[in-house]
């Protein structure tokens, strides 16, 4: 059957492999945004990201100041 579609089998299991992980990563992110609306609250993933990203930015306001 593969080979009348003309993939070979490493092909299709890598592939296989990344609709798996993008899946996944979609149903989480779905996850954590109806959590968030349902609920109000941030998870501390959320939180840790916001933090790195306010740090990012204190570092750049610094770095372009000097």
């Amino acid at each position: 059957m593969l080979k009348d579609l003309g993939i070979h089998s490493g092909t299709l299991i890598a592939c296989l492999v990344m609709g798996y992980f993008v899946i996944k990563w979609a149903v989480k992110a779905a996850i954590l945004e109806a959590h968030y609306e349902i609920t109000g609250e941030k998870s501390d993933e959320e939180k840790r990201v916001e933090e790195m990203m306010e740090e990012d930015a204190e570092r750049r306001r610094a770095a372009q100041k000097s």
